[in-house]
């Protein structure tokens, strides 16, 4: 059924749960997944004294790093084949539902998981700005899971719960 699958991660509670569903996915239909960690940069852009921008994109460059290895280790022991891959937001104008868009097309994905809110400040109040716009641009079927109150078993173990 699916060949290519990728699901975009942040953090959240929410982007644990979209990457539980997309490992179940890989693993029922021997796909390949890719977990997909943006690092958005629009806070960089401001110019004020003192401000250093390459300490805050290394913060999320290191959380990329930790959260791709837990999802890599994860995938190993559930033996589902794929490699995690982390991208930047290309210069302004694009934002991270057109850095996902292009990470699909990369990986000739044929199906893309999303979590409906992640942790982008008060964009989540909405559907979840980032799946909204991806939604809207998709050029495959999206699969879109939702915000829960119980904790996800990766969410879990990435907090050592």
């Amino acid at each position: 059924m699916y060949k290519h699958i990728l699901v975009a991660m942040d953090g959240s509670e929410t982007s644990a749960r979209a990457f539980d569903a997309a490992l179940t996915l890989a693993r029922d239909t021997g796909a390949e997944l890719q977990p997909l960690y943006v690092v958005d940069n629009p806070l960089m852009v401001y110019d004020s004294i003192g401000y250093d921008p390459s300490i805050l994109r290394n913060a999320f460059f290191e959380e990329g790093s930790r959260i791709t290895a837990e999802a890599q280790s994860t995938m190993t022991r559930h033996a589902v084949r794929g490699a995690p891959r982390i991208i930047e937001v290309e210069p302004v104008g694009n934002g991270i539902a057109h850095s996902i868009l292009a990470a699909a097309a990369d990986l000739k994905a044929d199906l893309v998981v999303l979590g409906t809110h992640g942790r982008r400040g008060f964009q989540r109040l909405f559907l979840g700005s980032v799946a909204e716009r991806f939604v809207r641009m998709a050029t495959c079927p999206v699969l879109l899971i939702p915000a829960e109150h119980a904790p996800s078993a990766h969410a879990q173990a990435t907090r050592g719960v």
